[in-house]
Formats: C-alpha cells, structure tokens, sequence
C-alpha cells in the first residue's frame, strides 16, 4: 500500500493548483460580499475603490507606513540538473515601527519554506526551511515632491533544516530602497549586499557574497486593480561569468479586496521568464501572493 502523503511532501505543481483554488475561493467571497452589499442598498466595494487603491498603492511601496502579511508563494520551472520544480512560499511580515512624528523604521522578515526536487548527484530532502532575511529600513514619513527613500542593514539568520538549503553561517550587509510615486505609478528600486561572517570557501562552502535588487513598477487603475513588473535580480559575486547572475523579465496582475466588507486582503499572480540564469537555475517562475492588510 502507498504511504499516505503529508501535506509538507504535496508536489509542486497540486499545490500550485490548490492556491490558485483558494484564491478563486476567496475572489468568489468577496464578489458576493459585493453583491449582498449592493443588494441591502449598503455601500459595494465600488463606493471604497479609492480606499483600495491607496492600499495597493501603499503595499506596492517596500517601506510603506503600512502593517502587512505576505504570503509569497514562486514556482520554478526546470530547475537543477534533472529540470524539476522547486517551489519556495515566502512568510514575509512587514511591521512599522513609528519613532517619532518625522521617521519610522520599517522592519521585513522573509523565512523561505522550500519545497525541492531531486539534485542527485548531491544529497538533498524534498522539504525545509531555508535562511531567513531581516532588514530594518530608517525611512522619513512622508514623501518629498513624491520621492520616498530608506537605508538599513539586512541580516541573513541560518535557519536552515538542512545543508541543502543554504548557509548555516551568520551574514549581514546594508540594504536601501528608492520610491517615487505620483498620481497612478507607483515605482522604485531595492537593494542589498549580504556577506557571510566567515565560513568556509570553495566549492559546497558555506561562505555567499550576495547581490540582490528589485526594480519596479506598478500602474493602478482604481478599484483596487494594478498591473507591474517587480522582478527579483541577484549575483552571487563567489561565481565567475553568466553562472553569477539571474535576470528575470516578466509582469504580474494584482487587486486590493476587503473581504466581507473589512478586512482588505491582496492577491497577485505574475510570470518571469530567466533570460539570465546559472547552469541549473529555472527558465522561469510563476508567483502567486496573498497578503493581509492590517
């Protein structure tokens, strides 16, 4: 008899499939929330289309004055040397510390759950957690002539459950992030340099050098609608030639809802395509996201 499966060992591809269900599940909830809204003659979400356009404004901005819960699930295709699927589903909270009338400090963690294909020769297990990143953003309030800016350091904490899933070494470095942002854009950069604090060198050391940057720029139409690009951009400075850097190319769709009328959830759904990419890295990646607003 085949062993029952877990829901940690679910193959990618089914679980791709269950989010998307459940963000149709949730879409359907909230168009119906709409219409019983629209049917007792009680303001629709039509009426508060401002409201969440200034939300999704807001979380489209990295160092936004704004308490969020991301759920950011990235699907790879053809990744490793046997072209498997590798899926990471990122718990990314972003907390907002206010430290005065004119300055916050804009806290985000990512704690990486990967999901991994098979990487024989090398030893690798299907399911763990990779390191985590925190960084802390000094940020002024309020924009100036709509330009927003923020410096800090980032730490990678080695979080992993297993060698294959990164370092087990401390790192650190800065990090900073640039946003304008003027009538329906909403447009920027982040950036950040992570080394390790020692480690070993060489190859299936534990020593990174990391390069990442996130260009992006999203187009808002009201009701909550949006349409971007935010592609995810690193090099890994230990590595020589095309096998350092991954480029993507690609858009992603989103809209800003309140379910039952209240709480204001995100959803995003968006494809990259690696014109660059290492000798195993995937051709290309789907990205799903539900975020809470709080």
């Amino acid at each position: 008899m085949r062993p029952r499966q877990s829901a940690l060992e679910m193959p990618p591809l089914p679980r791709v499939i269950a989010l998307s269900a459940a963000l149709l599940a949730l879409s359907l909830l909230s168009f119906s929330a709409t219409a019983q809204s629209a049917a007792s003659g009680l303001p629709s979400d039509a009426s508060n289309g401002n409201d969440a356009t200034e939300l999704a404004k807001k979380l489209q901005n990295p160092i936004g004055d704004l308490y969020s819960f991301p759920f950011q699930n990235n699907t790879n295709f053809n990744y490793g040397p046997h072209r498997g699927t590798q899926d990471i589903l990122n718990v990314q909270p972003v907390i907002p510390i206010h430290v005065n009338e004119d300055w916050n400090i804009i806290t985000r963690t990512i704690l990486p759950l990967v999901w991994q294909p098979s990487l024989l020769p090398a030893q690798t297990v299907p399911f763990g957690t990779g390191p985590t990143t925190f960084s802390a953003f000094l940020s002024p309030k309020s924009p100036t002539n709509g330009w927003l800016w923020a410096v800090g350091p980032v730490v990678q904490i080695p979080t992993i459950s297993d060698k294959s899933f990164g370092s087990n070494v401390w790192g650190g470095g800065p990090t900073a992030a640039l946003v304008y942002m003027k009538g329906p854009w909403v447009t920027g950069v982040l950036v950040n340099n992570v080394w390790s604090f020692g480690g070993t060198p060489g190859l299936g050391g534990t020593r990174y050098n990391n390069f990442l940057a996130q260009p992006f720029a999203n187009y808002n139409f009201g009701e909550g609608w949006y349409v971007g690009s935010a592609p995810i951009i690193t090099a890994n400075w230990l590595t020589s030639g095309n096998n350092a850097w991954t480029l993507p190319v690609g858009a992603q769709v989103g809209r800003v809802v309140k379910i039952g009328g209240k709480l204001p959830v995100n959803f995003l759904v968006g494809a990259y395509y690696n014109a660059l990419r290492p000798e195993f890295g995937s051709t290309w990646q789907l990205r799903t996201q539900i975020t809470l607003i709080f």
